[in-house]
């Protein structure tokens, strides 16, 4: 199913696709069920939510055109958010242009020394669950900004809660798959973490983590290791990738992470930035009124407008 949570009437509503993507079932308008009230109950309802999610699109009681709606971020709050680094090109090239924030020349990325921590373990930070948005909203230009950048990524859900995860259980604990932009303030980023530590306002502000613009359950993912992953900027292609390049699957990124902690339903993982998969990579940046599409194979296309702000 293409999960999605959106606005009609006034009321926030959570439903899925119907075959075509021009009509929504509405599951909150069909079911009176608390597993319908917001994605996250969905999510913690397990399989037997899932089951009657799927008898309501069969039937579909309650259908929405998708034109008649806003889609919001399929989870507008998750419990929790990590976003990984593990495509080795993505770390290379943007390690080789970081000295030209610093007056310096760009480096080979071939002669880019990568920490061998990075190879042993997946890497990752924690993001603002709060700054979330959907498709088709507007990215706020954040003021202290100059250089501003688009994150080609997508990531999964948890759909169980649990500790200490066996890599070969991992996989039975990803609810569903969606795209990631990962917004970012280069040039606060790059000043920040000279002090080794973060990001911090490279990352955290309103509007700058967008998912969407649906969350597609795990089984109509067939094969998360061979998508095709693009982004496109005022119609332009300037990325593309393959998520069959990640140095870490989201398997291993459970399983590290789950080491003596507690991972909850409802968490979201981000892959990290495919290779190329960014302005930063290519020596070029984003510009107010620019329209950024990001496109991964079977998950849909992600838009969003940057605006200034007064």
């Amino acid at each position: 199913m293409k999960l999605v949570t959106f606005e009609s009437k006034g009321a926030r509503h959570i439903g899925a696709l119907l075959p075509g993507e021009s009509e929504v079932v509405d599951f909150t308008a069909s079911d009176p069920a608390p597993w319908f009230r917001d994605m996250l109950s969905l999510i913690d309802g397990g399989e037997p939510a899932l089951e009657r999610a799927r008898e309501l699109l069969r039937v579909a009681p309650q259908r929405v055109p998708l034109t008649a709606l806003r889609l919001l971020a399929p989870v507008p709050e998750p419990r929790q958010m990590r976003d990984f680094l593990v495509f080795e090109q993505h770390i290379r090239n943007a390690r080789a242009i970081t000295p030209t924030f610093r007056g310096g020349e760009r480096l080979d990325p071939a002669k880019v020394e990568v920490p061998k921590v990075w190879y042993e373990q997946p890497i990752y930070y924690k993001c603002n669950r709060f700054s979330v948005i959907g498709t088709g909203t507007d990215v706020l230009w954040p003021r202290y900004c100059q250089k501003l950048d688009y994150e080609l990524e997508f990531g999964i859900f948890l759909g169980k809660t649990g500790k200490n995860i066996a890599r070969e259980a991992a996989r039975g604990y990803i609810f569903g798959f969606c795209i990631f932009n990962d917004v970012s303030a280069r040039d606060a980023q790059m000043r920040e973490m000279q002090g080794q530590l973060g990001p911090a306002k490279g990352k955290d502000f309103d509007t700058g983590n967008i998912l969407g613009p649906w969350l597609v359950t795990a089984d109509e993912v067939a094969d998360p290791y061979s998508l095709t992953m693009v982004a496109r900027i005022n119609g332009e292609e300037w990325s593309r990738g393959n998520s069959g390049r990640m140095q870490h699957k989201f398997e291993d990124m459970i399983a590290h992470v789950s080491k003596d902690e507690t991972l909850h339903a409802g968490e979201f993982f981000g892959s990290g930035t495919v290779g190329f998969g960014c302005g930063l990579e290519q020596g070029r940046f984003l510009k107010p009124g620019d329209t950024v599409e990001l496109e991964v194979e079977g998950l849909g296309t992600l838009r969003n407008r940057v605006v200034a702000q007064g």
